[in-house]
């Protein structure tokens, strides 16, 4: 009998990558919304549906995610990565030359199934391929590279926006480049011996699930405000540049990795010690954002949020996923995440209603501060036996993952 394949740095660097694809997704087109709504703004509705051009994949992946991690734990990681890889690209590019909006809203109806797919199977195989502390390591630089990303695709979405509102849809081709290593350095883990295909899956522990989930849908919430409202808060106090309100939301982007960063030396914590600072930077920041007319102290709110936000994504995902069995962990990542996209989704709309009723955007992100400050002392009451974020219970490892990467 052969030893098991094991990970390493190819590996883990071509499922980092692929796990960015959702996040230019979600903030490659933020810095040339205003520039679409002005575009289509004799389509009824259009206030609305602009931004809805970038948060409708946040929906889809919300809706459709739960399923991508049934047939990840029924069939094969690898190949579903593959095949929403190269429909990524099609449908990504789409917008270059769809003459609607209502047909460029369809396309991304069909990158938020995409991205449903690549982040599950991408989240599961970096569980797949490690365990213990490095999983929780790698699923910490999991959001890291992907708020980096973040930083990188904001400032030059806002650089190509210049050149026109449809320029920054080129990007998405990157998915067929980077599928092409992935089909020759990834592979399918084998199944454990009692985790051998069955007619019926084994049973999610909801127990143990429930929670981090809906902790994760107000934190997609909040973790989105920013990336969809930045651009529309500075519009209104006079930046209508898009090449700087790409640059200021770079910044913020780079503060959510910095936020990510701590996480590696933070992660031997538990979750009543970690959500409480992180759902408090949060609320201080979009507090700060909510009160000042001036840009720079707009940007330093920003800033402070996206510190907060940028440490409670691999905090909730590790809290989610770290104990789950192999059989169980492609459904397990995929309601997370399906929970997670699902509160971006809702983000613009909440604000949008919390800002009928509190007379604005700044106002109406006052108001999710002070939701963010009321979950930092809810999630005080977490149970203080609660295990550590870097401990994985020792029945969910499976065998294929038990040794690590030569990093």
């Amino acid at each position: 009998m052969s030893a098991p394949r094991q990970a390493g740095r190819v590996q883990l660097a071509l499922l980092l990558a692929g796990s960015c694809l959702s996040v230019l997704g979600a903030v490659l087109i933020a810095p040339v919304l205003p520039q679409m709504q002005d575009r289509f703004a004799a389509v009824p509705g259009a206030d609305v549906l602009v931004p809805v051009v970038l948060t409708v994949p946040a929906l889809v992946i919300g809706l459709t995610a739960p399923f991508a991690g049934v047939v990840v734990d029924r069939l094969d990681r690898k190949r579903l990565l593959i095949v929403a890889m190269f429909v990524y690209a099609i449908a990504g590019t789409a917008p270059l030359y769809l003459p609607s909006l209502g047909a460029i809203i369809a396309s991304r109806v069909l990158v938020g199934l995409c991205e449903a797919a690549i982040m599950t199977c991408c989240t599961t195989l970096i569980a797949d391929y490690w365990t213990g502390p490095r999983r929780s390591r790698y699923l910490g630089l999991q959001t890291l590279v992907a708020t980096l990303s973040a930083t990188v695709f904001l400032a030059v979405g806002g650089a190509l926006g210049s050149s026109g509102w449809r320029t920054p849809f080129w990007l998405y081709a990157v998915a067929v480049p980077l599928a092409v290593p992935m089909i020759r350095s990834l592979w399918q883990p084998e199944r454990p011996a009692a985790a051998a295909p069955q007619r019926r899956l084994p049973p999610l522990p909801w127990r143990t699930l429930l929670v981090p989930c809906l902790v994760t849908l107000v934190g997609g919430v909040v973790f989105y405000a920013l990336i969809v409202q930045l651009s529309f808060v500075l519009d209104d106090i006079g930046v209508t540049a898009t090449a700087t309100i790409g640059a200021l939301s770079a910044a913020m982007s780079l503060a959510t990795a910095a936020g990510s960063a701590s996480f590696a030396r933070l992660s031997g914590r538990t979750p009543r010690q970690l959500l409480p600072i992180a759902f408090g930077v949060a609320a201080a920041g979009l507090a700060v954002v909510a009160l000042s007319p001036d840009i720079p102290v707009v940007t330093v709110g920003a800033v402070i949020t996206g510190a907060g936000t940028g440490l409670l994504l691999p905090v909730l995902v590790t809290w989610a996923i770290n104990r789950l069995e192999f059989a169980q962990r492609g459904r397990g990542t995929g309601l997370w995440t399906g929970f997670l996209f699902l509160g971006e989704f809702l983000s613009p709309l909440l604000i949008a209603a919390f800002g009928a009723a509190a007379g604005g955007l700044q106002p109406a992100l006052g108001v999710l501060a002070g939701i963010s400050a009321v979950l930092a002392v809810a999630t005080l009451l977490l149970p203080r036996g609660a295990a550590p974020l870097d401990r994985t219970d020792t029945l969910a490892v499976p065998a294929e993952a038990s040794a690590g990467p030569h990093a």
